[in-house]
């Protein structure tokens, strides 16, 4: 069975309505910090940081307009964490240029220590697309595009001496060699598809519409016909979690319950095929949601490892 490493999604940086806890719109650095340093004693495997420019008015009842820059709050997370990885969920590629993201990623590699994952997407808010000058129809093409001219440029500093980056250097370096993994993120089949063939790792964002286990073994058979079956790939998942038996309404889409039955259906999720499982837990308030990551750590994922 597959070992799992997990993940977190970090809440107060990126507040949408969706997703976010009532608790949140009050909370700030200090929050932020709290929990993420629950994450890095926990053993967790990434923290990830959202991203977004500008929430056109139509979506911010939907969205708000809370959404912290992105690398620079990975940066200032580098800062004051240990080991836990940093992980953007996800990049939207298509809204900057490839010298850009590639100048910012090597640098957090380097100051982080080689603790840096770049989470990859082609975006979808066609209106901020509209606001930035930047083609929202060609978004998927040029994120491969993206994709192949970031590989060139972690892997040299000269970017390989074609495309965007001819006879452009970029130093510093990334610490990792050939710079920090990619993982590609959406659940759609064109986003599996760039995954397969073009990443280092898939993030779902949601689940896929021809559900978790087909779009596993499809990834896995696509990476066979591209030839890339025996090279490491982190396939993921999400989950929404409550330790314990609530008092409270914790939502249909939260699995509540002991840390048997929580270790259980990971479990399942593992001998699936699954290696990183992204996790959020239902909370009133950072206090409660540094207890779960605690409870999570003492009690549920040594279970699932001795599974």
């Amino acid at each position: 069975m597959t070992t799992l490493a997990y993940g977190m999604t970090l809440p107060v940086q990126a507040q949408s309505r969706l997703m976010a806890e009532p608790w949140e719109a009050d909370a700030g650095p200090v929050e932020l910090a709290e929990v993420a340093r629950a994450c890095d004693r926990a053993g967790f495997d990434n923290i990830s940081v959202c991203d977004h420019v500008a929430v056109p008015r139509a979506f911010a009842d939907r969205m708000s307009t809370v959404w912290y820059d992105q690398i620079a709050t990975l940066g200032w997370l580098a800062g004051i964490t240990e080991s836990v990885r940093l992980l953007s969920q996800v990049c939207v590629l298509p809204y900057r240029s490839p010298l850009q993201t590639a100048k910012a990623f090597s640098t957090l590699d380097l100051l982080s220590g080689g603790r840096t994952v770049l989470g990859v997407g082609a975006g979808h808010v066609e209106a901020e697309f509209a606001a930035l000058g930047v083609s929202f129809a060609d978004r998927g093409r040029v994120t491969d595009e993206h994709i192949a001219t970031l590989r060139r440029l972690f892997a040299d500093e000269w970017g390989g001496g074609s495309g965007d980056a001819a006879d452009l250097g970029q130093r510093p370096r990334p610490l990792q060699a050939g710079g920090p993994p990619i993982w590609v993120g959406g659940s759609t089949r064109p986003a599996r598809r760039r995954a397969a063939t073009l990443g280092d790792g898939w993030l779902p964002q949601g689940p896929p519409d021809i559900g978790m286990e087909a779009a596993v073994a499809e990834i896995l058979e696509t990476r066979a016909a591209a030839g890339r079956e025996g090279t490491p790939f982190a396939m993921g998942d999400m989950v929404v979690f409550y330790v314990g038996e609530p008092a409270w309404e914790t939502g249909r889409y939260c699995l509540a319950g002991v840390p048997e039955q929580l270790a259980e259906f990971l479990a399942g999720r593992a001998r699936m095929g699954i290696t990183h499982v992204q996790v959020r837990f239902r909370a009133r308030g950072v206090a409660e949601l540094v207890d779960q990551i605690d409870a999570f750590a003492d009690r549920v994922m040594p279970l699932v490892a001795a599974a």
